[in-house]
Parts: C-alpha cells; structure tokens; sequence
C-alpha cells in the first residue's frame, strides 16, 4: 500500500483547493481509496467530492447508498449520487458503465475537477485484457487500462492499479474500514464475473505475483500504441476525408499503420463500443480494399455500410434504417424511442435529464425531432459549437440509438439541447430566470 501512497504523493500533481472527483461504489476497492485520498484531504486541504451512482438492480442499493452518503457528512466530503431509473436491453456491464463515467464527467465539469479518481486494481486489469485478447480488440485495447489518462481539462487516475483484491481487503480490515459486497459479484452471469472465478485464481496459482507481469505488459503495449498512435495521426487526414478513405494512398502505408487508422475510423463510428469494434470487422473491411471487383458493398453491425467504388471506399448508414421524426412540444410528447419529454412546473434535478430555459431567449414553439446532418449545438460550459454526431460519439451512444435520439430546437431551428446528454449555452440554473422546465425519462 506504500506504493500507492508514494503514487499519490509523488507522481499526481496536488496542490492545495484541488478537487477531485472519486468514483465510489461502497465496495472494498472504492472505500479503501476513498479513505486514503481522505487523508490527503486532511493533510493537503484537498476538495473531494464522492460520486456514488445507485444502480438500483439490488434491494442493498438504498442502504449502500445511505451509509455512503453518512460516511462523506462525518468527513466533510462532498455527496453526489445518482440513482438509475431506466436500463436499455443492451449490455448491462457496457451500459453501467457509460452511466458511471457520464455521470463523473458531468461532476468534473460541475466542480471544475482537476482529476477523477477510480478504484481500478490489479485484478481488474488482469480481466479487462483476457477479455479483450478473447474478443480482440486494438492494441491499445489489449493493454487494459491505464494508470493516468490525460482528458484535456482533467485527467482521470487509477491509484490502485499496482494492488490486488486480495490486499485491498487486507488494508480494509487493518483500517477498520466498512464496505459492502455487492452479492451480483458472485455469480457467473457476467462475462466478467467469469474470468474472476475461473481464469484468475489459474493464473494467481501458477504465479502469485502474475498482477505484475500484467501491468509491465499493459505498460509496454501502452507505450508501443502511442507511438503508432503519432505514426498513423499523421497519415489520417491524408488518406481519409469525409467518410472516404483512398485506397491508392491507403495502400502506400505500413500494414500496421493501416490497421490502427481503421481502427480509428471504425472508433469514429461506434463511438467506444468495444463489443462492436473488433479484429473481425478490420478483417471485413482488408477483403474489401484487396477485392479486384471494382463495386462492392460489406454491412456491419447497426446499419453501418462500407461501399467500395474503384479508388475509394466510403463508410456511411444504410439510409432505409433511418426514419425522421418532428413533433411540436406541448405538455408531454412520446417519443419514437419510447421515453418521453414532458413540461413541468418544477424539478430538483440538475442533470443533463433536465433544462431550464427563459423562453425571452429562445422563439416559441419548441420542437423535437431526431438529428439531421449537419446539426450542431453550443454546449453550456464550452466555447463555440459541437456536432451532435461528436456529442453521441463522446457519449458512446450505440450507432442504433442515434438516428432516433431526440434533438430539441426552437421555430428558428436553434438546438437548445440533447435531453439526457448535453444542454446547450441557454440553459438557466436554478438561480436563475426561467419560465420551462423540460424532464427527458
């Protein structure tokens, strides 16, 4: 545990007032961080601010979250917590876990965080790279997770990386410190929860200290990725343009390098889906680029088409799948995604579900419909505008669910928000003017 003090200590960049946001969930791992970043709270003058999302799928939930909640008033941490209401049909791990880091991105930039802080272990990074080596994945993918992820206006840390389960528990109970099991764990319904009874205790058996070689193998691909990161970064834009990617030019580069600027392309596309993303496709797509027919077609998952015509092949939707939509905004509208947008007289919520708008500032009436080409929206918070098809991606919204997800503007066809995503510059706080409140559920 030394180590992960000495990382903190001397590798983080603390300065007094810091804020950070740390991802907790009431388990070992995130109680035994939340108590040692406490006491460089103490010590430092540090602001945390404890981020607890209630997944709401087990009847412990409301009590994990209620001594999560006393634990930060006794200790003068900040409480943000989030209960689910709705879970798609998706991928329940995938899904949770867009939920969480949507949530932690919103406190950052809430709180002007300058890091978000998870309790990753070793454990942990042993099972996101089997997994990945099974499913495949990029290069950078196979290496896990890394210990510092640097996001522009904040970076995201994993203190625990070099510990495993087994220590962090023994730290827990050396401390006194309470956390809670969460009994989902123990069954093998999730493709994680898998390789965490089966194929680790294996390795740890054969090696006790294989967390080791693990990370040394995580950090070794990390660092031969970034520099093919740089290599094929600086060919893309030549190579791709628009959608197209030219196949003359393509065919120039190393087989490495075309690989990882596939990658890329098909990253652009899916967003972070590493269940869509994979080695499978990229081999789809080299069959095309080598296919000697001059006009040819490959589909892949959610209506995305790749159409070869001589020189160059184009990435693009299958425009059958896509069915528009505009309603006007009354009282309550039902969208073709079966949530629904409704005017309110009053909220609490302060999340991207809801907006608070002056209707001085915007021409009545409002509207909803899916996104059209082009649309772009000016994000409260940031300088200039966004596209929305970058909004989705950032949000690593599945490529199914963007050409229905709704898009509220007003009769000067100005976008005024992405419900349940972003808001835009003319969102009010509370404290602020406003006369419609608009709930996304």
């Amino acid at each position: 545990m030394e180590e992960v003090y000495n990382f903190i200590r001397n590798e983080i960049d603390l300065n007094p007032n810091d804020k950070i946001v740390v991802g907790v969930s009431g388990g070992p791992d995130s109680m035994a961080l939340l108590y040692i970043l406490n006491e460089f709270k103490n010590k430092m003058g540090l602001k945390l601010i404890c981020a607890h999302i209630n997944h709401n799928v087990r009847k412990e939930s409301d009590e994990e979250e209620k001594y999560v909640r006393n634990y930060c008033k006794e200790n003068n941490i900040i409480f943000e917590s989030v209960k689910i209401k709705f879970w798609g049909d998706d991928n329940f791990e995938n899904e949770a876990r867009s939920k969480r880091y949507n949530f932690f991105e919103e406190l950052v930039e809430k709180y002007n965080a300058k890091y978000l802080m998870t309790a990753h272990h070793a454990d942990d990074l042993i099972e996101t790279i089997l997994m990945r080596i099974v499913r495949g994945s990029t290069l950078k993918g196979y290496s896990g997770f890394s210990k510092i992820v640097n996001k522009g206006n904040y970076k995201i840390v994993r203190p625990l990386i070099t510990l495993t389960k087994d220590e962090i528990i023994e730290f827990d109970k050396l401390n006194k410190i309470k956390y809670f099991i969460d009994s989902s764990n123990n069954e093998n319904y999730h493709t994680r929860n898998r390789y965490r009874h089966i194929v680790l205790p294996f390795l740890k058996k054969e090696n006790p200290n294989v967390h080791k070689k693990f990370l040394k193998f995580s950090e070794t691909l990390l660092e031969n990725s970034a520099f093919i990161d740089r290599e094929a970064n600086s060919h893309f834009n030549r190579v791709f343009q628009d959608g197209i990617l030219f196949i003359d030019k393509f065919i120039e580069l190393d087989k490495v390098i075309q690989t990882k600027i596939i990658y890329n392309i098909l990253e652009r596309i899916y967003g972070d889906d590493l269940l869509i993303v994979n080695d499978a496709h990229v081999d789809l797509i080299f069959s095309l680029i080598k296919s000697n027919k001059s006009n040819s077609i490959v589909h892949l998952p959610n209506n995305v088409i790749i159409v070869k015509a001589y020189n160059e092949l184009t990435f693009s939707y299958d425009d059958e799948q896509k069915d528009e939509y505009e309603m006007e905004i009354d009282k309550v509208v039902n969208l073709p995604n079966g949530k629904i947008i409704e005017a309110v007289n009053d909220s609490v919520d302060n999340s991207n579900f809801t907006t608070r708008l002056n209707s001085k500032d915007i021409k009545l009436p409002l509207y909803v419909r899916n996104r059209r080409d082009g649309d772009k929206m000016e994000v409260k918070g940031l300088n200039g505008s966004k596209k929305i098809s970058d909004i989705f991606i950032n949000e690593k919204i599945k490529v199914t669910d963007r050409n229905s997800w709704p898009v509220v503007l007003d009769a000067e066809n100005t976008i005024i928000w992405v419900p349940g995503l972003k808001k835009s510059k003319l969102d009010r706080k509370t404290d602020e003017e406003y006369d419609i409140i608009l709930r996304y559920y």
